[in-house]
């Protein structure tokens, strides 16, 4: 199977109009959400959520714009309510669907309908896609590829401690060591790289405005799973954040005691600085304990993802 079908065949996935959530998409692509996630994070430049979200709603004000009535065209697109599909119109268009409604569009206008994208797919009447050939493998940039190359690494470190002794992802080969000092000690492997994954499931709830997430398991298995259900919901929210260019907003995250304000930007550089810092950190100590791992270097996984 050539690059060209196997994109063809993810973004069938992501727009079957039986998929509405990610397990589908990713069951229909024969692939782990995680794994389905990264492929066509990887090969438009989008999450599979967003990617569907922004098609679904240039093939709503297409069809909007044609006589469609608002209501239909909300329960049409996977919204559970008129409501919540007006809002996300408005913020992606800047007018509400009624708006697009009352002026009408004229024949051969597909393209207006076409919101920013950092790929050539976009939703091409009466029902198809458009993808420009040139943009297939789009262009990162740079704070695209640290969150990608940050999540990818991360998956490529749980894999990697799954095949060593347990007393060697255990042992303290740092005692004392501290990241953050409301983190506590991190003087293993194993406390490391949960703690990695366990940021990212707090910011995430913050964001999402979620309860205070519980702790899952740190043996290689668990944090494995851990890590496949936070990435792609981690990767959703910061592009939602790039969409709306939102990175000087504030968020009053209500997780802490007493509820404190956070820049929006300062946030995901926490993540990326301490999450670069403790990947590298589960490197230092693999190797102390004699196992070989690589650098991680982003140069040598940017070249694999465009050879890929």
């Amino acid at each position: 199977m050539t690059g060209r079908d196997r994109l063809r065949e993810l973004l069938d996935a992501v727009l079957d109009e039986d998929n509405q959530r990610l397990d589908d998409m990713a069951g229909t692509a024969y692939s782990s959400r995680f794994h389905f996630s990264r492929e066509v994070a990887r090969g438009t430049g989008e999450t599979p959520v967003a990617l569907r979200r922004r098609v679904m709603l240039e093939r709503s004000a297409w069809r909007v714009s044609r006589g469609l009535s608002v209501t239909d065209a909300a329960f049409e697109a996977g919204y559970e309510s008129v409501e919540g599909f007006s809002r996300a119109f408005a913020r992606a268009y800047g007018v509400p669907p009624s708006a697009l409604s009352a002026r009408g569009s004229r024949p051969g206008q597909a393209r207006t309908h076409w919101l920013p994208a950092p790929n050539g797919v976009h939703f091409h009447p009466p029902l198809s896609l458009w993808v420009h050939d040139s943009e297939e493998v789009p262009p990162m940039h740079v704070s695209a590829q640290l969150l990608q190359h940050d999540v990818d690494d991360t998956g490529h470190l749980v894999d990697r401690v799954a095949s060593i002794p347990d007393e060697d992802y255990r042992r303290a080969v740092l005692p004392g060591q501290v990241v953050l000092s409301f983190d506590g000690e991190e003087p293993s492997v194993a406390a490391v790289l949960e703690h990695h994954v366990f940021s990212k499931e707090v910011w995430v709830a913050a964001f999402e405005g979620t309860d205070f997430p519980e702790r899952g398991g740190d043996d290689p298995a668990s944090l494995a799973a851990r890590h496949e259900a936070i990435a792609p919901r981690w990767l959703a929210v910061c592009r939602d954040i790039e969409q709306r260019q939102a990175w000087d907003d504030r968020l009053i995250d209500a997780l802490c005691d007493p509820p404190e304000s956070f820049q929006v930007g300062s946030v995901v550089a926490h993540v990326l600085s301490f999450g670069a810092h403790r990947r590298q950190l589960a490197r230092l100590m693999l190797r102390a304990a004699g196992h070989d791992v690589d650098d991680g270097d982003p140069i040598t996984w940017s070249r694999k993802r465009y050879e890929a």
